[in-house]
């Protein structure tokens, strides 16, 4: 099964959220920020103890109208906050028009908000504390430490922002805390891919369908290159030629080696689809525009010989990860797994975020897998020492029964595979759905760009409409 690398974070067939980035060099924001810290409580939920950790928080309030302005939230994800500072220009973008102050809330255990410190990961007793309703609650506490001790935003009316997990948050949040924040903006939310909600293969179609209509032949290379690499793994002489085409750092011994590979390739065609922007980014990796149909140039012909269609194959995975043109070999055991905040997300997939994800290698491009609950248990009991909960996200977030609530926007790109567990329709006035047919992974929360497609400048359009319409609402009352 390929363990998707995220918003991913990649450790499991267990439906881990999208392929966070690496680690580089920050960005310089949009517009600058102060680093803040907050006291907050391990456990907001018990009493027997009051231990506390440092919450770290970006604030930005140059455009801020000082006497109640709104506050536009970001509920973070499963990283480094300023990583996704530097990677939503949508709040920047519109902090001025709605005299907003800007704030990003660093995620309990991720970047350098970790309750106990370099012990955070050390034993299943100190991740306790790791749940989407712990981080809701810092969310909660924190917004209303800021609107106690900032003069004039008392009555400040706040907005929650989120994009993938993050998305999913700003959802929750909304439904939980809706005295808070006066609406939310939930991109590439996908809120719905748990228990039997979705089809779990629905994800992966998507990806397919986003490499079939980039080039002919393109998916359909893919899907004969599994067949392709197990065929020529089957002698030393064709591990060796294998080792050598791929350029890896560390040659294949085993069959072992070879699942690795074989994730690793999966990995990228999914990172791909997420990533998939009409521009040059590097949100994963330094990436062209519309990347997939660089990919695509090089897999045309699916009825190749095995050592040609996987020569091509090389040439592919390239794009995604040597575009720069700098990596000497690479290294798929680390491709596979090596993502900002790989072990939380990977310990989450393992407790309350259980996403169902499979394959059946006719629908989707991918080798046939099916959603084993029971062997990502045992997984999961010999990593952390804990095992799933598949149905406890459903039980405290209400699945699709969510027409009681209101004021949240569920955007979706029709090219992210991950809006397979999104809201795409409307549940209601107030619960609405905006579809991007030209969009991957939450693109409308990335900043203005020259090349964005009209698509996704009309969602933004509606998405700060509705903004508007809540703040004002807010301020009647």
């Amino acid at each position: 099964m390929p363990r998707l690398l995220l918003f991913l974070l990649l450790l499991g067939a267990s439906g881990a959220l999208p392929a966070l980035p690496r680690r580089r060099g920050a960005r310089t924001p949009t517009v600058p920020y102060l680093i803040r810290y907050f006291q907050q409580q391990v456990d907001h939920f018990g009493f027997d103890d009051n231990l506390t950790f440092q919450q770290r928080y970006l604030i930005a309030d140059q455009h801020w109208k000082k006497n109640n302005g709104p506050i536009l939230f970001y509920t973070g994800n499963e990283g480094d906050v300023t990583w996704f500072s530097n990677n939503t220009g949508f709040m920047w973008d519109v902090a001025q028009e709605l005299n907003a102050m800007v704030v990003f809330a660093e995620h309990r255990y991720y970047g350098e908000s970790l309750p106990f410190g370099n012990e955070s990961y050390s034993d299943s007793k100190r991740l306790n504390y790791l749940t989407s309703e712990q981080a809701l609650a810092d969310f909660a506490v924190l917004i209303e430490h800021l609107k106690s001790t900032i003069a004039g935003a008392r009555y400040s009316p706040v907005i929650a922002i989120g994009g993938s997990y993050g998305g999913m948050l700003a959802a929750w949040f909304r439904m939980k805390y809706p005295h808070l924040v006066v609406g939310a903006l939930a991109a590439s939310a996908p809120i719905w891919q748990f228990g039997d909600l979705v089809p779990c293969g629905a994800f992966f179609s998507i990806v397919t369908k986003d490499f079939k209509r980039s080039g002919t032949g393109c998916a359909e290379s893919i899907r004969n290159s599994w067949s392709a690499i197990d065929r020529l793994s089957s002698t030393d002489e064709g591990l060796l030629w294998l080792s050598k085409t791929f350029h890896l750092c560390s040659p294949l011994k085993n069959l072992q080696d070879v699942a690795v590979l074989k994730r690793g390739l999966s990995d990228t065609w999914i990172n791909l689809a997420m990533m998939n922007y009409p521009y040059k980014a590097d949100f994963l990796e330094p990436l062209p525009a519309w990347p997939i149909e660089e990919v695509c140039k090089f897999l045309k012909d699916p009825s190749l010989s095995d050592r040609l269609l996987l020569q091509n194959v090389f040439q592919a995975i390239n794009i995604y990860y040597n575009y720069s043109g700098q990596i000497l070999c690479f290294d798929m055991a680390e491709t596979a797994t090596k993502s900002l905040g790989h072990l939380g997300w990977n310990y989450q997939t393992c407790t309350e975020m259980v996403m169902p994800l499979c394959t059946d290698g006719v629908n989707d491009m991918f080798e046939p897998q099916k959603w084993d609950l029971k062997a990502r248990s045992e997984e999961c009991y010999k990593l952390w020492g804990v095992r799933p909960r598949p149905s406890w996200i459903i039980s405290m977030y209400g699945g699709k029964n969510i027409h009681s609530h209101s004021n949240i926007i569920f955007s979706n790109g029709g090219l992210d595979p991950w809006s397979a567990g999104g809201v795409t329709r409307n549940i209601s006035h107030s619960l609405v759905a905006i579809m991007i047919p030209e969009g991957a992974h939450h693109l409308d929360l990335r900043g203005r760009n020259p090349s964005d497609p009209k698509s996704v400048q009309q969602a933004r359009d509606l998405e700060l409409c509705y903004m508007k319409q809540w703040i004002k609402m807010a301020r009647r009352h």
